[in-house]
């Protein structure tokens, strides 16, 4: 029996179309390469299949796609997301192949740190490779099938033109899609010539009335909160977007819809949770309140997907919200803990004043250090887990802001979190900058990445132990992590004895000068 018809597919490949076994932090390890271990069964940690209906659409989705799928079925379209083994039978019917990925060609960070340490192609780029070079695409391609790319790393292919060429990508839109996606679905149905590139601007934003509401289940019942960040770091795209907040009974919506279709765990997302409702960097803790209550009336399990650090301080300084917020969290019985990405970035006030000096804000980007410190501790205090990353390679970094970094990091310690370092990738208004290159690693850079990396090594046990994988069905999965992490250890030491540098993965040390 034939397929049926579908116009217009959105897919992505396996490393996106995953849900990582529901634990959203173990997405990080598609980021890299197999180490120590058979790709296919890093894969299986990092990037399990993802349950379908028998036409192949899947259980859950990355949000991206399925806001595009419900924009598109909201006009008249005949569209919907496929799980990549599927997308073959659909390719002889359709018009329209649409891609999203947060890192199409493992430029991004943490991909990029991988790269330059291993010196091995990431399983993302990898696997989106192997998507592309798919011969029902090539075909497809043949019979007039139009591609249109876009999502949080669409500005890779400006990159890779070689690839844009081979795999005759039509067009590329770089930035938020609502207002470009259905002219350019138009032209293709006239057809019509596409752009090969869009640029999306501040002033070209989609309003919230313009954002539509998801339709079926995202991955990790992730739901929007708010669009744009105030704090205007020159490294950050997101930025340079406009601050809107999503009204509270549209997130209600939108939670329901995973609710109702067995996802009862969800991800709050906005590039700065804590400033939802508010004015600016003013925190309102009615608004955060109003929003915590609702996912807590509705959802098994919350997480956040980004906050700021400052914030995080403001909130329970002024208001002691942070620990209301876990109140509310944890009145379920079943929550102990909540996960979080937040920005540490450098240890350095002097690099904190001059690329994110409103990152600190209501504090002095001068304080920059005692605030983290702050930060994490009320934050081990409180149960929330933070993933943090550090930049490295800004530019006009010198050795004495990575000294400042390092000693950060030993301050850090004793709070429960993993540190993540990463490769300076110019975006924002950074964009025309020179690329951190593996050729400029210093000495004082390595320092920065062992700390951390011991840093997360010590936590990352009891992290698995108290809250991330505790679950007697989990244990495959804790004891595949828990031998990978014996296996980095050792490689660790083994390097460091090597290179003759003194071992810090028992404590701290004083900073190499």
């Amino acid at each position: 029996m034939s397929a049926e018809k579908i116009d217009i597919i959105l897919t992505t490949d396996r490393t996106m179309m995953s849900n990582h076994h529901g634990k959203e932090f173990l997405g990080f390890m598609a980021t890299g390469p197999a180490i120590g271990m058979p790709e296919d069964l890093w894969m299986w940690i990092a990037a399990p299949k993802m349950k379908t209906d028998e036409r192949g659409r899947p259980w859950q989705a990355p949000y991206a796609l399925r806001k595009l799928e419900a924009l598109l079925l909201d006009h008249g379209y005949n569209a919907a997301v496929i799980d990549p083994d599927f997308v073959d039978k659909y390719l002889p019917n359709a018009k329209i192949l649409m891609l999203s990925h947060h890192d199409y060609f493992a430029l991004c960070p943490p991909s990029s740190e991988w790269w330059v340490i291993t010196k091995k192609e990431p399983v993302n780029a990898r696997s989106f490779k192997k998507f592309m070079e798919k011969p029902a695409i090539s075909e497809a391609k043949k019979r007039g099938l139009k591609i249109i790319v876009g999502g949080p790393s669409a500005w890779q292919w400006l990159y890779k033109i070689d690839l844009w060429t081979r795999w005759m990508v039509d067009t590329v839109v770089d930035g938020e899609g609502e207002r470009i996606v259905l002219d350019l679905v138009r032209k293709v149905f006239n057809d019509e010539p596409l752009p090969r590139y869009i640029f999306v601007g501040p002033r070209d934003v989609p309003t919230t009335d313009e954002i539509p509401l998801i339709k079926y289940a995202s991955i990790n019942g992730l739901v929007e909160i708010m669009r744009g960040c105030p704090r205007g770091c020159r490294f950050c795209s997101v930025t340079l977007r406009s601050l809107r907040h999503i009204p509270l009974e549209k997130i209600e919506k939108e939670i329901m819809v995973n609710v109702e279709q067995g996802v009862r765990n969800g991800i709050l997302h906005s590039e700065d949770v804590l400033l939802y409702g508010s004015r600016g960097i003013n925190i309102n803790p009615d608004a955060l309140i109003k929003l915590h209550q609702v996912a807590r009336k509705h959802l098994r399990e919350i997480a956040w997907s980004h906050a700021s650090l400052a914030a995080i301080k403001n909130a329970e300084e002024k208001y002691k919200l942070v620990s209301k917020i876990m109140e509310i969290v944890k009145s379920n019985g079943v929550q102990s803990y909540l996960g979080v990405e937040v920005g540490l970035e450098t240890g350095s006030p002097r690099l904190a004043k001059k690329i994110m000096p409103a990152k600190s804000l209501p504090y002095s980007p001068e304080s920059w250090p005692q605030i983290v410190e702050d930060a994490f501790m009320i934050m081990h205090e409180n149960n929330i887990v933070p993933a943090a990353t550090i930049i490295l390679g800004l530019p006009e970094e010198t050795p004495e802001d990575l000294a400042q970094t390092a000693e950060l990091i030993d301050r850090l310690r004793p709070y429960r979190s993993l540190i993540v370092p990463m490769f300076f990738v110019p975006m924002g208004l950074l964009k025309n900058k020179d690329w951190f290159t593996d050729i400029k690693i210093t000495d004082e850079h390595v320092e920065v990445m062992r700390r951390c990396l011991w840093h997360s090594v010590h936590w990352a046990e009891d992290i698995i132990n108290k809250f991330y994988l505790n679950k007697p069905t989990t244990a495959p999965l804790r004891f595949m992590l828990k031998t990978f992490l014996k296996y980095v250890k050792w490689k660790s030491r083994m390097i460091e004895r090597k290179l003759g540098l003194t071992s810090i993965h028992a404590s701290a040390t004083p900073i190499m000068r």
